[in-house]
């Protein structure tokens, strides 16, 4: 009688543990921090539309091992200590099991040490910054590439076309400089240094300053890593100011969104990707997520495909941890993920690497805001 009554109690502090984990019967919770209002708004919204695109398919068919996926979206405007409320927020209150598809270096920089310290796992966010990856901490997954990896893409690139004066314009905050970072790095190993650098400050558009100091250098290229409003608005300057080098943007700074800003003086504007071509539906992910988007009446880019692929790698996880879920065994799951197969898209895990992707694509900003590689 003892015995059956300790079980019991068991099972059922067990059961308190799980729900205080945001894992329930029926549903698993996540959450998300991300800009949904001001200039970055538009990679926040694509990331949680992405995501939800591949969730509400899942959740049709019943779920991952019979759970419901929520995902509980707070904005945090792209500030810094907005993140951090918000991670305080879900970690605390709304008691998520894991955080999903946050948007942006400086965010996410700041709930690093919240997350490692609630030991809360980490997916998918929508940077590449080296502080998200090296050293390994065994909470975060990342599924793209690095913006190490994107810059080397960029400077190899132009390097072969025998283009050596590159300037750099960035946002003046952790996004920027792990950018500038980068191509510091590529440089270098081709024993060249950068000509000329010009910063703006996050969610501003002033960039008459960085105009000036970078046409007096020049450059055949300017590499920006920054937001589409104000790589937007450093273009149009330049041009103005009858200065057209190439311009090139990382991943981050919204492809369809930069297009639009731009309009017709985006035309050549080029931008290293982190996921396959949004409109090759040759490839299986971007077939089916076309196919879901369609139905949901949504157009195709980059930044929706990236927050349906992060929600798979997601799944998959949740998928191999079984029905006995806890983050140890979610985190440990994510690890033998070796490689998995999004649909011609391979992201590798282990206990030693939590980076998911190495793949960069390059592509050209066209006419009509369409985008050829």
């Amino acid at each position: 009688m003892h015995r059956a009554l300790a079980s019991i109690l068991v099972l059922a502090a067990a059961a308190g543990t799980a729900l205080a984990q945001g894992v329930s019967d029926n549903q698993v919770v996540l959450g998300q921090s991300v800009a949904l209002t001001g200039p970055a708004q538009e990679l926040g919204k694509d990331m949680q539309l992405g995501a939800s695109l591949y969730f509400n398919q899942v959740n049709a068919k019943g779920g991952v091992n019979g759970r419901r996926i929520v995902l509980k979206t707070l904005d945090d405007g792209y500030e810094s200590v907005r993140a951090a409320e918000n991670t305080k927020k879900l970690i605390n209150e709304e008691k998520v099991f894991a955080l999903f598809g946050y948007v942006g270096t400086p965010t996410s920089a700041a709930s690093l040490p919240i997350f490692t310290e609630a030991k809360v796992p980490f997916v998918g966010p929508f940077t590449g910054a080296e502080l998200l990856r090296s050293p390994v901490n065994r909470y975060i997954f990342n599924v793209r590439a690095s913006y190490y990896d994107e810059t080397e893409a960029i400077v190899q690139h132009l390097t072969a076309m025998s283009v050596d004066k590159i300037a750099v314009f960035y946002q003046n905050d952790a996004y920027g400089q792990a950018g500038l970072s980068g191509v510091e790095r590529a440089l270098k190993k081709r024993n060249l240094q950068i000509s000329a650098k010009g910063t703006v400050e996050r969610n501003t558009v002033d960039v008459a300053k960085s105009v000036q100091e970078i046409r007096k250098a020049d450059p055949q290229a300017v590499v920006m890593i920054s937001a589409y409003k104000s790589c937007a608005a450093f273009i149009r300057e330049m041009k103005r100011a009858g200065s057209n080098p190439t311009f090139w943007n990382v991943s981050f700074v919204g492809s369809k969104a930069l297009a639009k800003e731009l309009e017709r003086e985006g035309r050549g504007v080029q931008i290293s990707q982190v996921v396959p071509f949004p409109w090759d539906s040759s490839v299986p992910v971007v077939k089916e997520y076309r196919a879901l988007l369609a139905a949901a009446k949504g157009e195709p880019g980059f930044g929706t495909l990236e927050g349906y692929i992060a929600a798979k790698v997601m799944v998959e996880g949740l998928r191999r941890a079984g029905r006995n879920l806890t983050r140890e065994s979610f985190i440990r799951a994510m690890e033998t993920l070796d490689p998995y197969d999004v649909g011609g898209f391979k992201v590798s895990y282990g206990p030693d690497n939590h980076n998911g992707s190495k793949f960069v694509d390059l592509t050209i900003i066209s006419r009509d805001q369409k985008f050829v590689r």
